[in-house]
């Protein structure tokens, strides 16, 4: 799974990686956690490429609240085009959660430790998501809300966690937001089409563990004592 994660990149990697030109400038995070605003790009009616902060944990827009959303901030991709909650997304509504890495919990004889996973380029990457609007009352502006994709891990990390959010490399971006692509089939077979992403994992400190706790120094290393691995 995914539920916790940073995104610290320039604003120029959003403009060549990504292909949003003009894009805002994006608060570095180190710890970005469910029910946050979190930045994704999608494409508008146009089929350009926006920026948009979303609400982290997908809210059906056949809610009756908006607390199911913390439940939902993941998908399993082998599961997802036939869940009611985001079957239709799934079709219509896609998007790419940006994030320069991802937290995961190893479970060690010392209690669960922390990993920072990122590709070994270090460069920002997109996670696959699903995206949906939420209307609570009429005459309100609309809460538009957001899940990521997990699949089975990569080699490099498995012996961490056996889930992994599904990286999409930049040759796969344009389609995973096209908008015609409409065929759960076809986005099945996208999503299995995606190369093995090259990951290294470090240990970092537990102060992770902590949504309040931010900043650059939950990405440094930290050396796992003897018997904690």
């Amino acid at each position: 799974m995914c539920g916790r994660y940073a995104f610290f990149s320039p604003r120029e990697a959003l403009e060549r990686l990504f292909g949003v030109a003009g894009a805002p400038l994006v608060e570095s995070r180190y710890n970005i956690a469910p029910t946050q605003f979190v930045p994704v790009v999608r494409t508008d009616s146009d089929d350009v490429r926006r920026l948009a902060m979303l609400y982290w944990g997908l809210i059906p827009s056949w809610a009756r609240e908006k607390s199911i959303g913390a439940r939902m901030i993941n998908a399993r991709s082998e599961t997802a085009r036939d869940k009611p909650s985001f079957r239709v997304a799934y079709r219509r509504r896609r998007c790419l959660v940006l994030a320069s890495g991802y937290y995961e919990w190893r479970k060690t004889a010392g209690g669960k430790q922390p990993y920072f996973i990122r590709l070994a380029s270090g460069e920002p990457f997109g996670m696959a998501g699903l995206w949906e609007s939420w209307l609570e009352r009429p005459g309100e502006p609309p809460l538009e809300s957001c899940t990521i994709l997990t699949a089975a891990p990569a080699a490099a990390i498995a012996f961490i966690h056996d889930r992994m959010p599904v990286i999409l490399p930049g040759a796969l971006h344009a389609r995973w937001l096209d908008r015609a692509l409409a065929e759960a089939d076809d986005v099945d077979a996208l999503v299995a089409a995606r190369p093995e992403p090259e990951l290294t994992a470090t240990a970092v400190s537990r102060a992770v563990n902590n949504a309040r706790n931010e900043g650059p120094d939950l990405i440094a290393p930290e050396r796992v004592p003897p018997g904690g691995i």
